[in-house]
């Protein structure tokens, strides 16, 4: 008996094995045929005749932005957002599937009423919910839509919507931070009039800011300063005496002009500094890197820490470290802490942990009125994204 199912046994995985040979002929034969192409030129441009079934498959996509203007639409100041999750549901509530935005701020959901693999693959409602991050405000107010899907016979992938969902706008989340050394006043203006005034007790501080505040001004023992406000977080670090002159004369050092490449090393002589560890890239160097695109002010080139190990930029020349735009690179390294050192020659004047998101870029402003060299390392080794270094001269 046990040599008869051994027998049957290899008989079965001897026919098994015959048609998987068959299998894989007929589909070389198939591959063959198609690579060849019809012998018959009468239907090389002849119109599509049938129009049934509908076998291929799209992406369905979500489109996220951030919204730098807060004006609720998707227009030239604002930039796609990366990493940002979106999630499918049925038209019972049930959940489908998680995705994150690509470099161009899409969630792509792959529709076809044929394929396995698809996420959407019979007609009916589904709902689309963008996962907004703490703190952040959606500008357009719809970060959950229901759209229909509907079979469409001879489409690309045998279903189509209604629509595709509506560009969400997400403004991030701003305050100022930084530590006060002594008491001091810290005020919030908006169109050159005074909107809020907060007293600053020895320590660290953190307030939230009115989205009108443009500028903000702190007065105190030897540490008066102003500075314009962007629309992300501010890290003021430790407020020094000597800050920058409100109207000394600023210039930005931005990352596009270092190449026309995707990717290149910063050389000594850009913006008039010498440069260790640091790299230019564009934001679609990487894939799903989520902090080069979302700390990429300009579409253009940004900075970073090269493998995370510490960078520096150096002049001999004293020079004013105003401020300068810092991300995380990753979402992985979402909370990374950057740890930022000036020197003037061998003294060190400043050292501030700031801090990092993937999201948005922290606009870290120490205002330093004179450094020969500035340091800037990671915790954990992670890279640190750097854009629109302001100095004064």
């Amino acid at each position: 008996m046990a040599d008869n199912a051994l027998v049957l046994l290899i008989s079965a995985l001897v026919l098994a094995g015959a048609v998987a040979l068959i299998a894989l002929a007929l589909r070389w034969r198939r591959k063959c045929r198609k690579a060849r192409g019809n012998p018959n030129p009468a239907r090389d441009y002849a119109p599509r005749a049938k129009w049934g079934g509908g076998r291929g498959a799209l992406n369905y996509s979500s489109f996220v932005f951030m919204d730098v203007d807060g004006d609720g639409k998707f227009g030239k100041a604002d930039r796609p957002m990366g990493g940002i999750v979106v999630r499918a549901y049925d038209d019972k509530g049930a959940f489908l599937c998680a995705v994150r935005t690509n470099n161009g701020g899409f969630a792509n959901f792959v529709l076809s009423a044929s394929k396995h693999r698809a996420v959407l693959r019979a007609p009916g409602k589904y709902r689309f919910s963008v996962s907004v991050p703490k703190g952040w405000r959606v500008s357009t107010g719809n970060e959950d839509q229901s759209l229909r899907l509907d079979a469409v016979p001879g489409s690309p992938a045998g279903l189509a919507g209604e629509d595709l969902p509506k560009a969400v706008g997400l403004s991030p989340a701003r305050f100022v931070r930084g530590t006060a050394a002594a008491e001091a006043t810290l005020s919030l203006i908006a169109r050159g009039k005074p909107l809020e005034t907060a007293k600053l007790a020895p320590g660290g501080f953190h307030i939230d800011l009115p989205d009108k505040a443009d500028m903000l001004a702190i007065s105190g023992p030897g540490i008066d300063r102003r500075l314009v406000l962007s629309p992300y977080a501010t890290d003021l670090g430790l407020l020094r005496p000597g800050a920058i002159a409100a109207d000394a004369a600023l210039e930005t050092v931005a990352f596009s002009g270092v190449t026309a490449l995707p990717f290149q090393k910063v050389p000594c002589g850009h913006g008039g500094l010498d440069w260790r560890n640091f790299n230019a890239l564009t934001g679609q160097y990487v894939a799903n890197s989520e902090g080069y695109v979302n700390g990429n002010l300009s579409r253009g080139h940004v900075a970073y820490t090269s493998s995370g190990h510490p960078a520096e930029f150096w002049r001999a020349e004293p020079f004013g470290f105003h401020s300068v735009m810092l991300t995380a690179a990753w979402l992985s390294s979402e909370g990374e802490v950057a740890l930022v050192e000036s020197w003037l020659g061998d003294e060190l004047v400043a050292s501030d942990e700031i801090v990092l998101s993937a999201l948005a870029p922290v606009h870290y402003a120490p205002m330093l009125k004179a450094v020969t060299r500035v340091r800037v390392s990671t915790k954990h080794y992670w890279q640190a994204v750097l854009d629109e270094l302001v100095l004064a001269r």
